[in-house]
């Protein structure tokens, strides 16, 4: 599993840290933490900027 970490792009905000094993995962489990069922449920107004996601070195 890889540690991921997801950025609002527009404010630059951490919206989500966590293990995922791929990028869509992370997108999904962040969603999920926030009360919706993916990414994709997510509001326009959250997903339209975008989010940009890092896969973190911690070793």
């Amino acid at each position: 599993m890889t540690i991921f970490q997801i950025r609002h792009t527009a404010t630059g905000a951490v919206l989500w840290t966590g293990g995922a094993e791929n990028e869509q995962q992370a997108l999904d489990a962040m969603a999920r933490e926030a009360g919706y069922a993916d990414y994709a449920s997510l509001p326009e107004t959250l997903r339209g900027p975008g989010a940009q996601v890092d896969r973190l070195n911690l070793g």
